[in-house]
């Protein structure tokens, strides 16, 4: 508990459009118990503006512990986020260019070569292929749709309606278009956010996924535009389980600074 103002660093990052605030927390000094300061701290008028916190912590048996927090406070995991926090722990130089680090979700393994970070995902099993959608879990809960003219697709209205249809904790909501055998453009609507971000990893993921296994690509290699860049998603398929998902696409430095919060 915060007793009085204390200064903090932080660093901001953005993985294809999906910003974060980063904390080196090996110190045990930020409380992620306080959602007042998280929600400001994200903040994009009154604060420092963000989709969600990612500090970084010690951990025995991994290089490091990555904790995720979306802008209300609630913790999960978060794809970008881990290859933002890859980039973070190398420029803290934790890590040099491979790491395995433990999060939300479980271990993962990473490879960072100047900005570009190929994470590591969970295998998927948990995948439910409905009428005109697919529900499945890749380190956070996420609806897939197939929908057209995705550039004019009211993803806001849709999908905060579509993410308080599922039972607590929701569903990230994401509406793909193809565009190409191998090629899916992707918008998402964001629990936790509660809104549109540029970018998803996770969302990309159950994408790439679904769309494998129903049939509307062949390929095991999925290109993955976003509104805020490109993202690449691999895998294989096993008895209809996913294994070896690689996340892959850029994670970049924006700024640094202090703040004092109370």
């Amino acid at each position: 508990m915060y007793l009085c103002t204390m200064n903090l660093k932080f660093y901001k990052y953005q993985g294809t459009g999906n910003d974060f605030v980063m904390i080196d927390n090996r110190n045990a000094i930020f409380n992620k118990e306080n959602t007042a300061v998280i929600s400001k701290l994200c903040d994009r008028n009154f604060g420092i503006g963000a989709d969600g916190i990612i500090l970084i912590e010690n951990d025995t048996n991994f290089d490091f512990k990555m904790v995720y927090l979306n802008a209300d406070g609630s913790e999960t995991f978060c794809g970008n986020g881990g290859r933002c926090a890859v980039a973070f722990a190398k420029k803290l130089e934790i890590i040099s260019n491979k790491t395995t680090f433990i999060a939300f979700d479980g271990p993962h393994v990473a490879e960072i070569e100047n900005d570009i970070v190929a994470l590591k995902m969970i295998d998927v099993s948990e995948i439910e292929v409905k009428q005109n959608s697919v529900f499945a879990y890749t380190g956070t809960q996420h609806h897939v749709e197939l929908v057209d003219q995705l550039e004019n697709y009211p993803v806001f209205d849709h999908g905060k309606e579509i993410r308080n249809s599922y039972a607590a904790p929701g569903s990230n909501v994401n509406f793909a278009q193809q565009i190409g055998p191998a090629t899916f453009r992707v918008r998402t609507y964001e629990k936790g956010v509660e809104n549109e971000t540029l970018a998803c990893g996770t969302g990309v993921t159950a994408v790439a996924i679904a769309m494998h296994k129903t049939g509307k690509t062949k390929s095991n290699t999925i290109s993955l535009p976003v509104e805020g860049g490109n993202l690449e998603v691999s895998f294989t398929e096993e008895n209809g389980m996913y294994k070896n998902v690689f996340l892959k696409g850029p994670a970049t430095f924006v700024f640094h600074g202090e703040l004092t919060i109370s």
